[in-house]
């Protein structure tokens, strides 16, 4: 089958087309016909050597894919040859043919096409997790996601404006953060020329948000614990700006906040599928109804890998990267 496989660390030349056997499904796995695959920063730091699969996952890269069940392993009991799903995945993401466990797929939105359920996994299982579990995110409350324009902010805002949440975002650009607000986002700080603290103090009327999702760390953390409203909750879902910080313990003791955080992919099995379970009861009829939908920026070819990995790393994109196979 056609690959892209990572030949040695380094820049997005490393990601190299190559053909690779067709996997074969394990017990409770399906293989997949896959059709287009959803390209994430996680890969990125795969291909760096800073983020290495999970014991037994594929060494290709790749964590979400949509396309067809043609093969399924012993004990499977769901899924038959001909399904159109979309799976989450430890890796093998980037190639014609992927095995995934039967509780981390779901059924293709018959809304979407497969390029954009290809870009639902990995985004709609994180945020899942982090804002409405983790997080505890509440009808009523408020939340800010930094990074608001990427495939993680565009689908936490219009999840957590669905909820009955008032959400607030930042974003580098004026276009960026125009995207967010005709998203659903109340107020979006451009973060290179605005101080988002000060922003969201007004905008809140000094109050604070409920809860934050950040990707950035460093010297964010302190900033998010101080816009915290009481009994605020700051979840921690990346670090691209360290992951070192120094916290004031007494304005967590005194305002009753929770520093918290999570990543997805080393999570169990049994994991991965309770959080698709919870997402096909709350989320999937948002989707089925268009009600939510994932922003594609822009496909590449499974051989250009290396181009979409470019254009991540560029920052220039809004929304989601797709491979398509």
């Amino acid at each position: 089958m056609a690959a892209v496989e990572i030949r040695g660390f380094g820049d997005p030349e490393v990601l190299t087309p190559t053909e690779r056997p067709v996997p074969v499904p394990a017990a409770g796995e399906v293989l997949i016909h896959v059709a287009a695959a959803g390209v994430n920063r996680p890969d990125v730091f795969q291909r760096k050597g800073g983020y290495a699969p999970p014991p037994g996952a594929s060494d290709l890269p790749g964590l979400e894919v949509a396309g067809t069940v043609i093969a399924a392993g012993t004990g499977t009991t769901r899924w038959r040859e001909g399904d159109e799903v979309c799976a989450l995945l430890a890796g093998g993401g980037y190639a014609a043919y992927a095995v995934a466990p039967e509780g981390q797929c779901l059924p293709r939105p018959k809304v979407l096409s497969m390029i954009e359920a290809a870009a639902v996994p990995e985004t709609f299982f994180t945020v899942w997790t982090n804002v409405f579990e983790r997080g505890r995110l509440r009808a009523g409350e408020s939340l800010l996601v930094h990074g608001a324009s990427s495939g993680i902010g565009t689908t936490a805002i219009q999840l957590a404006v669905r909820w009955g949440a008032t959400v607030f975002g930042t974003a580098g650009s004026a276009d960026k953060c125009a995207t967010c607000e005709r998203l659903g986002a109340a107020r979006c700080a451009n973060y290179r020329d605005e101080d988002f603290v000060a922003v969201l103090r007004e905008a809140t009327g000094d109050r604070g948000v409920d809860v934050i999702l950040d990707m950035v760390g460093g010297e964010y953390v302190a900033r998010n614990l101080s816009l915290l409203a009481e009994d605020g909750r700051l979840v921690q879902i990346a670090v691209l700006q360290g992951s070192k910080a120094t916290v004031d313990a007494a304005l967590v003791m005194r305002r009753r906040l929770t520093f918290t955080g999570s990543t997805l992919r080393p999570r169990p099995v049994a994991e991965k599928a309770r959080i698709a379970a919870a997402l096909e009861a709350h989320v999937w009829p948002w989707l089925e109804a268009g009600e939510v939908r994932p922003q594609i920026f822009r496909t590449f070819p499974l051989a250009r890998a290396a181009d979409a990995h470019a254009l991540m790393e560029s920052s220039a994109h809004v929304g989601k990267i797709v491979l398509t196979v």
